[in-house]
């Protein structure tokens, strides 16, 4: 054959197979490539800053005060549990149980225990993580008001100022039996008046003129919480523009995620609508009572799936103890897992059916970042131990 005509054959072979090989990019992964910033299917990357409400700034006073109170058992009824007990970094600001144990408990993580005698009861649904709290609410509508910020499973708070205050008036998380409920409040504030470090920590923080009460306890717990964010994710790089931040099987993952239909809840940069679902999750055998969520409708709020490999198990009642459990408990149009709510109760968007479940958690993992505050303080102001018993 003449070598005119041998370099032309080579030229359309080699042109076929670049058009082969672009039709099997197509047909691989039929997602845009991100250009900076942009949504995929109402996914989204995470803004750099949380915005804070006009009525508490945050500045670095408040910071400072906030973490000291975070990490201090003080606190707590029995000076023994703190906000960190609960919200370690070690197990991704949650607490790696499927209950909580605050009051009485010993140990962190998987490891921790009631101590003998105990005469208090779990937490009667799952601790979600602190990290990225500072968004709650955000959907790629846009920005949400920070006041308005919905917090717990089943919504019944708004604002980190709010959700701060709960744990030391309730009974099982921080309270105890020391005090009453409605004695609380005021308790903590005088245990904390009566240790002068406090005082000048928040004579700095606020500029009034009795600048320790329990609603600037809040204040400076939510400032101190809006700084433990974590935006890095391999997902954020990817939405951001860079094209390589994820792998191929994640990339895939992403597409079966949406086309499984879980991105019809999970959605926005939290990937989550902040709605509330009937989804008939089994309840807790820990607790004493069937919990049927917000206001009795076995409704509870779609969690952030931000960091989800780092805080097993899963679900409001902690009954899922890995990813794949999840995956395979929306892969089913049939039954629920709760006695109390029918198929016809669950909600219309419930999945029922999950395809390439690997990939998805492939890219599940994606969503882990890597670079927030994992300090944990030498001492606290009350001088108890850090933390609280959790050694």
């Amino acid at each position: 054959m003449p070598a005119s005509a041998t370099a032309q054959l080579t030229s359309v072979l080699a042109s076929a197979a670049l058009l082969i090989a672009v039709v099997a990019c197509q047909k691989q992964n039929t997602l845009p490539t991100p250009s900076s910033t942009q949504t995929v299917q109402g996914l989204a990357a995470l803004p750099l800053t949380a915005a804070s409400p006009a009525d508490n700034p945050t500045n670095p006073a408040k910071v400072d005060l906030g973490r000291a109170l975070y990490w201090d058992p003080i606190l707590s009824g029995g000076r023994d549990v703190s906000c960190a007990t609960c919200h370690h970094p070690a197990t991704g600001y949650a607490d790696g149980l499927d209950l909580a144990i605050g009051e009485n408990g010993q140990g962190l993580g998987a490891t921790r225990r009631f101590r003998t005698p105990n005469t208090i009861p779990f937490g009667q649904r799952n601790s979600s993580t602190v990290l990225n709290s500072a968004f709650n609410g955000l959907t790629t509508n846009g920005a949400v008001d920070p006041v308005l910020a919905p917090m717990f499973w089943d919504s019944r708070a708004q604002s980190l100022e709010t959700q701060a205050l709960r744990p030391l008036i309730t009974l099982e998380e921080m309270r105890g039996h020391q005090y009453a409920e409605g004695a609380a409040p005021d308790s903590v504030v005088a245990r904390l008046r009566a240790i002068p470090a406090y005082a000048a920590l928040f004579k700095t923080a606020f500029a009034e003129a009795t600048p320790l009460t329990a609603a600037n306890i809040g204040k400076a717990l939510a400032c101190f919480e809006r700084t433990l964010i974590a935006t890095d994710s391999p997902f954020d790089q990817y939405m951001r523009g860079n094209n390589s931040a994820l792998t191929a099987q994640q990339v895939q993952g992403l597409q079966a995620f949406v086309q499984s239909g879980c991105a019809k809840c999970h959605s926005g940069p939290m990937l989550s609508d902040y709605q509330l679902h009937v989804m008939g999750v089994a309840d807790n055998s820990k607790n004493a009572t069937s919990d049927a969520g917000a206001n009795g409708t076995y409704a509870f709020r779609t969690p952030s799936l931000r960091n989800v490999a780092l805080t097993a198990p899963y679900m409001h009642s902690g009954t899922l103890r890995t990813l794949n459990d999840v995956l395979n408990f929306y892969d089913n149009d049939r039954n629920t897992a709760n006695p109390h709510v029918s198929t016809g109760q669950r909600d219309p968007q419930f999945p029922g059916r999950v395809t390439n479940e690997q990939a998805i958690i492939a890219f599940l993992n994606s969503l882990t970042a890597t670079s927030y505050d994992k300090t944990v303080p030498a001492t606290v102001p009350s001088g108890l131990a850090v933390g609280g018993n959790i050694h």
